[in-house]
């Protein structure tokens, strides 16, 4: 939950509607992509750190215990 204060009343938004208002925002699309490319580049980083655990030789599952990451099912 986000809190956002838009003249002077203070409200919770869930990060849907708290990215819903960022294009509104000056510099909201500057914002919204940096936001977009922490997201991406997480996932990216996830993902590598999964495969380098099956590469030392762990299941799937081995490594989904360790680190709580799934793959996306193809």
């Amino acid at each position: 939950m986000k809190k956002i204060v838009t003249n002077g009343v203070e409200q919770e938004l869930t990060d849907e509607e708290y990215l819903a208002t960022i294009p509104n925002a000056p510099d909201g699309e500057a914002q919204l992509a940096a936001q977009q490319a922490a997201a991406e580049a997480k996932a990216s980083a996830a993902a590598a750190g999964n495969q380098k655990l099956l590469d030392l030789g762990l299941t799937q599952e081995e490594a989904t215990a360790l680190t709580g990451y799934t793959p996306p099912s193809e």
